[in-house]
């Protein structure tokens, strides 16, 4: 189980680095990320990065960032996002959730009847994810936008302490050259003292 913990860990620790190195305007960046993650609460398995990269080039947005916001939704997620999409959905919509019977076996009737109340499901899934994508995307989106420039702005600052180093050692070499001509030249014998 810890090594489970481990992975999981290390894998949205290299996900929030990949996402905060992404090169771009912090605005851009958070806005893909956020419409990654409204996209992931829509019951669109499958399509979701497509969806999510053909929005983000449309609004001319970050595409990286919105793939990476879309895996708010993975395969360890998406029953708790689901259920609880549908829950929300099903519950604005006033529509009752009955568990059918299937310990009688899946026979055609049964079958038929769960594809006729898919429409119903997937409309429920698609309101509940509106409702519960609209506050995790302005989260996601204020939480990004703070980390990506936050990452930025120490890059920058070390850019220019590196400047000012590279500047400062110039500027010493220099002295350390006129020192060394000054010195030379004053132990070079004049002219004068040649000709005498």
């Amino acid at each position: 189980m810890e090594n489970g913990k481990s992975r999981i860990y290390n894998a949205l620790k290299k996900t929030y680095v990949r996402l905060i190195k992404i090169r771009g305007q912090p605005n851009e960046i958070a806005l893909g990320f956020a419409m990654g993650i409204f996209i992931g609460m829509s019951p669109t398995v499958g399509l979701q990065m497509a969806i999510a990269v053909f929005f983000a080039a449309l609004f001319k947005w970050n595409k990286v960032s919105a793939v990476i916001g879309v895996w708010i939704s993975n395969p360890i997620t998406i029953p708790f996002i689901y259920s609880l999409t549908y829950f929300f959905g099903a519950n604005l919509l006033g529509i009752t959730a009955k568990a059918d019977n299937l310990s009688g076996g899946l026979d055609a009737s049964t079958v038929y009847n769960m594809l006729s109340k898919a429409p119903e499901i997937l409309w429920a899934m698609f309101v509940g994810g509106i409702l519960i994508g609209l506050p995790l995307s302005l989260v996601g989106y204020y939480f990004c936008h703070s980390a990506v420039r936050k990452y930025q702005a120490d890059i920058k600052n070390k850019l220019i302490r590196q400047k000012e180093k590279l500047a400062m050692k110039r500027e010493a070499r220099k002295t350390m050259k006129k020192k060394k001509k000054s010195g030379e030249q004053q132990n070079m014998p004049h002219k004068n003292e040649k000709a005498s």
